[in-house]
């Protein structure tokens, strides 16, 4: 059954984060055959929308707004509820970031339709839409189809891959108005806190440390291995409560969920916590003084030994690898 799609372009510091591209494959499978429409909301934004034809959108419409700026939920809600008055889509696909968790339920109550969070998967199978979704703190997963209504889906990131960018694809853009009124919150500054870099939640490497890396300078090494790699610094919970870090690295259930294709656990001790937010990484390599540690039975590979000998050990040998690949 062919369906018109609309899948949320999350833009970032002015640029489209990966995820967007990644629910736009979603939406393709999705859509089976039909037409996936690109949907930009913010101020001046219009700009990227050839990039998301270029990952398989059919055409973009675009909602600016100075208004818009910044994300607030009643605003981009209004945003993309004049987009669906005018499109009237079988589909809705965004990402599962702070940003589609906060808004999809807001957009599901208001079209009074079903929502399928955090899927991992899509497929047609059996004349079915399945989508695939981890519960249990990833323990276990469960498949979910839409028997009636708006089929509406958050995806999380890192798990479907993007379809290949095409520069030759072209599509219609369109720019509709809403009326932004009414708005409870006013953002006037955002001040980030995050370190500068790759975002955790999208990185394909990751490296994070725990206790085991005793102090905030504890974790220089961890952020050169990571520079080497083109990783991102993550944290458990242990290492943020102890003012190591800032909880904005926290990953874990009540952190960030990563998936990366290389997760380095570095000083961790593997809480069932810390866990729900990184066993579905793809390879995950553990160091760890304690032969015993939790982290080595989810551990493809493990290291027993002083994090701050292994570490930048680790981090030579790919440095001297670069040198000689380049």
């Amino acid at each position: 059954m062919a369906r018109k799609v609309l899948v949320l372009g999350e833009v970032r510091d002015g640029s489209l984060r990966n995820v967007s591209f990644e629910a736009i494959a979603a939406g393709k499978t999705v859509a089976e055959g039909g037409e996936v429409v690109g949907v930009l909301i913010g101020e001046e934004v219009a700009g990227l929308a050839n990039e998301l034809i270029h990952y398989g959108a059919d055409r973009v419409v675009v909602v600016e707004d100075e208004k818009l700026k910044q994300y607030s939920s009643d605003g981009f809600s209004q945003a993309f509820m004049a987009v669906v008055s005018n499109e009237n889509p079988e589909g809705i696909v965004f990402g599962h970031t702070a940003l589609g968790k906060d808004l999809s339920p807001k957009i599901a109550s208001k079209l009074n339709t079903g929502l399928i969070s955090d899927a991992t998967n899509v497929e047609v199978a059996g004349g079915n839409l399945v989508f695939t979704r981890p519960i249990y703190s990833g323990k276990a997963f469960e498949k979910k189809i839409v028997t009636d209504g708006i089929i509406f889906a958050t995806v999380r990131p890192n798990n479907i891959s993007p379809l290949q960018k095409d520069e030759g694809k072209t599509g219609d853009v369109s720019t509709i108005s809403a009326e932004i009124k009414d708005l409870r919150t006013i953002i006037k500054e955002v001040v980030r806190k995050a370190s500068e870099g790759v975002d955790l939640s999208e990185a394909k490497v990751v490296v994070a440390g725990g206790r085991g890396v005793k102090s905030a300078d504890g974790f220089q090494p961890l952020k050169e291995l990571a520079d080497v790699l083109g990783g991102a610094v993550g944290a458990s919970r242990g290492a943020c409560d102890a003012d190591y870090c800032d909880y904005s690295l926290q990953i874990g259930q009540t952190g960030k969920v990563v998936t990366p294709d290389l997760y380095i656990a570095c000083g961790i001790s593997g809480a069932i916590q810390h866990l729900a937010g990184m066993s579905s990484s793809k390879v995950i390599v553990a160091i760890n003084k304690d032969p015993e540690a939790n982290i080595f039975k989810v551990a493809d590979y493990g290291i027993v030994g002083d994090l701050f000998e292994v570490v930048p050990m680790l981090t030579e040998e790919f440095k001297k690898l670069k040198v000689a690949q380049s």
